[in-house]
């Protein structure tokens, strides 16, 4: 009877947490594409968010290019591994990974750094927007 008891203390406690986990990806994510929109961005673009993943953008000698697939793969729901260090990286879905997209802190900093590394320059508001929108909606 403990057992079952146990069990079901587990199962309950793994659907709140999903919930929860649920409800901090949208609330933060809620809360960014409202800053994105009060700095100018219009609806998000997933599709053209899709595009630009595998756009090919030259790097600062402008002989080689880089992707946002370049390290986090065509695939967001699979690892990747950064092009020049080979350092691991973690899936970039949210559906796979539920850490991702929780502190808007973290995000906003991946993006600064990511854009620059990959496009030369800061992801605009929109750009921010149709990303955020695309990762999400992996």
């Amino acid at each position: 009877m403990k057992s079952r008891r146990f069990s079901l203390y587990i199962s309950i406690l793994a659907i709140v947490l999903g919930v929860t986990s649920s409800l901090v990806h949208a609330s933060v994510t809620s809360d960014l594409m409202a800053e994105y929109q009060h700095s100018g961005a219009q609806q998000p673009d997933p599709q053209k968010a899709k595009a630009m993943w595998t756009q090919k953008f030259p790097d600062d000698s402008g002989k080689n290019t880089r992707s946002c697939s370049s390290c986090h793969t065509d695939n967001l729901h699979s690892s990747g591994k950064h092009a020049r260090t080979n350092k691991p990286i973690e899936p970039l879905a949210p559906s796979v990974n539920k850490e991702r997209l929780t502190d808007a802190k973290k995000i906003e900093k991946w993006f600064k750094r990511n854009c620059k590394w990959t496009l030369g320059r800061e992801c605009s508001p929109q750009e921010k927007s149709d990303f955020l929108s695309y990762i999400l909606s992996q």
